[in-house]
């Protein structure tokens, strides 16, 4: 896995290798613009966590997810620990449950 100094870097990098949808969550559901993905059909494919140099409670995750069944690769970028939002955690959650 490579390693990135920060999250731009990270998503950037990973646009530039085909994760070009930009995913958010909604109601459980991935979102990119109109279109609302399960998230069975996604895998993980990378993560990467990024912790604030002053402050521990700053952290950001970006995550490389690709599609089980197309050629739709994207990525998912939010807040992790303190700042994290319930549904993201709990969509990405259900992506890794679905792949075990």
């Amino acid at each position: 896995m490579r390693n990135y100094e920060t999250v731009v870097e990270a998503i950037n990098e990973l646009r530039k290798r085909g994760f070009t949808l930009d995913l958010n969550i909604s109601f459980d559901r991935l979102l990119s613009k109109d279109l609302y993905l399960d998230p069975e059909d996604f895998e993980i494919i990378e993560t990467y966590r990024f912790e604030g140099n002053s402050d521990p409670e700053d952290e950001d995750i970006v995550i490389a997810l690709a599609s089980k069944t197309s050629e739709a690769k994207g990525v998912f970028t939010g807040a992790f620990g303190l700042y994290a939002n319930n549904d993201s955690f709990n969509t990405i959650k259900n992506i890794t449950d679905y792949n075990r």
